[in-house]
C-alpha cells in the first residue's frame, strides 16, 4: 500500500500527515520529506490519524527525526496515535522518548 505524504505549514510549525502505511518501501519517501521540513522549521507535527501502519523501518526514520530535530533544539510531536501504533510505542519504550498525543 501506498503512502500519502500532506504537508501543512502553519507560522513556524510544519504538519505532515501520512495516509497510508509507513513501511519499508514508504519509508524513504518519508525520510525525504521530513530532512525538508527539519531544514524549515523547529517544530514538527506528525499527523498519524490516517496512518494504517508502521514499521520499524518507519519507526527508525521517525528516531532519526527526532534526534535531528532535538539537535537544533527544535520539537517533534506525533499526533492521533491509535491504539495499535501506540502499544508498538509502549513496547519500544519509544513513548517516552516521542511526544505523542
Amino acid at each position: 500500500m501506498a503512502l500519502n505524504l500532506t504537508t501543512k505549514k502553519e507560522g513556524a510549525s510544519i504538519t505532515v500527515a501520512l495516509d497510508g502505511e509507513l513501511n519499508t518501501q514508504t519509508a524513504p519517501e518519508l525520510k525525504e520529506l521530513l530532512e525538508e521540513c527539519i531544514d524549515k522549521s523547529n517544530v514538527l507535527f506528525l499527523d498519524f490519524a490516517m496512518c494504517d501502519f508502521v514499521s520499524s523501518a518507519g519507526l527508525r526514520v521517525l528516531l532519526n527525526t527526532f534526534k535531528s530535530m532535538k539537535a537544533k533544539k527544535g520539537k517533534m510531536t506525533l499526533l492521533n496515535v491509535g491504539p495499535g501504533f501506540g502499544e508498538v510505542l509502549n513496547i519500544t519504550g519509544l513513548d517516552a522518548v516521542f511526544n505523542a498525543k
